[in-house]
């Protein structure tokens, strides 16, 4: 058996060799995923525009007014017009925020009266409107604080796992399913297609090699290639996104290497449904990239979906292999936690593999 599949193992290599098609997907595409993601896929918000009308023009009012300017989040500037333009600046988008410090706001502030300091935000972007509201409530309470209007008690949150809150850390571990499911089933479905259009798929049938040897030869090589892609994705997301790693190196590269599993039964079974490759490159991006980004929690949470997508996002092999990679390199965590994602995915690569090897094995005898 042994003698029979090195050939065609063999074979491929020299394939991958000479397609440079191939090579650009395997070394250039992930590394432009990840710096193009990972850059742009990025919830904190900065660069907030402030626009400050003070009314007061106190030293207390411009002690506030450096308290935005002091936060890392805002960029002040100041009006002195008319109430009536102040829309006009959410309008021309000019303006995230309108910080307003009323007149008798010196007068009231010491001595703890109530005296309303306005903030208004365009909340066209929700997800933004909430980050600046609670930037915003949290350089009032420490102006607050430092001026004496302490509240009752203070809350004082200690974050794990990121503490600097960096959306990079959650990101680029989902940025790393994404690309070896994607890249994996691509590149499995377009080998096996590209032997059925060039015609030596007849060549290897008259040959005394079994289907599981023809699949067990077409494979290895791509599973050499996306354990190269896996090895580049952890080395740009630690030393580029300075992604930490806390869990066992061994454990992530080998739930890795079943994730990769996975994602080769897919592109396996999308080869026998495909004739051409323009069509099995459709049919492996389709079935790999929608429900990744959609339905893995790779950025919407899955309890937010309705129940219906929730319950279909339990067919997604990425939905259990982002808490693996996540749970490995933020927490820690180790097959003592995983074993329940880790077997779901062991179990969806072996169905995967017995449908499309039944599959191709039919595709071979008609």
């Amino acid at each position: 058996m042994h003698s029979r599949i090195f050939p065609i193992i063999k074979k491929e290599f020299f394939h991958i060799r000479r397609d440079f098609r191939t090579l650009v997907i395997v070394i250039l595409m992930p590394v432009v995923m990840l710096f193009l993601y990972g850059f742009a896929l990025n919830m904190e918000v900065q660069n907030v525009n402030v626009l400050v009308w003070d009314q007061s023009q106190t030293p207390l009012s411009r002690s506030l007014v450096r308290k935005f300017q002091g936060s890392e989040f805002f960029t002040v500037m100041h009006y002195r017009g008319p109430e009536r333009r102040l829309e006009s600046f959410f309008d021309k988008r000019t303006a995230h925020m309108i910080l307003i410090i009323p007149r008798d706001f010196a007068e009231l502030f010491p001595r703890q009266l109530l005296t309303d300091v306005q903030v208004l935000i365009d909340a066209s972007d929700p997800n933004r409107a909430q980050a600046i509201r609670n930037y915003s409530n949290a350089v009032l309470r420490d102006f607050s604080a430092e001026h004496g209007a302490v509240p009752a008690f203070a809350v004082e949150p200690t974050i794990w796992y990121n503490p600097a809150l960096k959306s990079s850390y959650f990101f680029v571990p989902g940025l790393a399913a994404l690309i070896l499911i994607m890249i994996s089933a691509l590149l499995t479905s377009i080998a096996i297609v590209r032997e059925k259009e060039t015609g030596t798929m007849e060549q290897i049938l008259v040959s005394p090699i079994r289907p599981i040897e023809i699949i067990v030869g077409k494979v290895v090589p791509y599973i050499c290639l996306a354990f190269i892609d896996l090895l580049i994705i952890l080395a740009i997301a630690h030393f580029v996104y300075r992604v930490p790693f806390i869990g066992s190196l061994v454990f992530l590269i080998l739930a890795s290497l079943l994730f990769i599993f996975v994602a080769l039964s897919l592109g396996l079974l999308v080869s026998t449904k495909a004739s051409t490759q323009q069509v099995a490159m459709m049919l492996a991006l389709t079935s790999t990239l929608l429900p990744t980004v959609m339905l893995s929690g790779f950025i919407f949470p899955i309890a937010s979906l309705p129940k219906i997508l929730q319950f279909i996002s339990y067919l997604v092999p990425a939905r259990y292999f982002m808490v693996v990679i996540r749970g490995a390199m933020l927490k820690g965590n180790t097959l003592h936690q995983l074993w329940p994602q880790i077997t779901t995915l062991a179990g969806i690569g072996i169905f995967l593999l017995t449908v499309s090897t039944r599959r191709f094995k039919t595709t071979l005898e008609a």
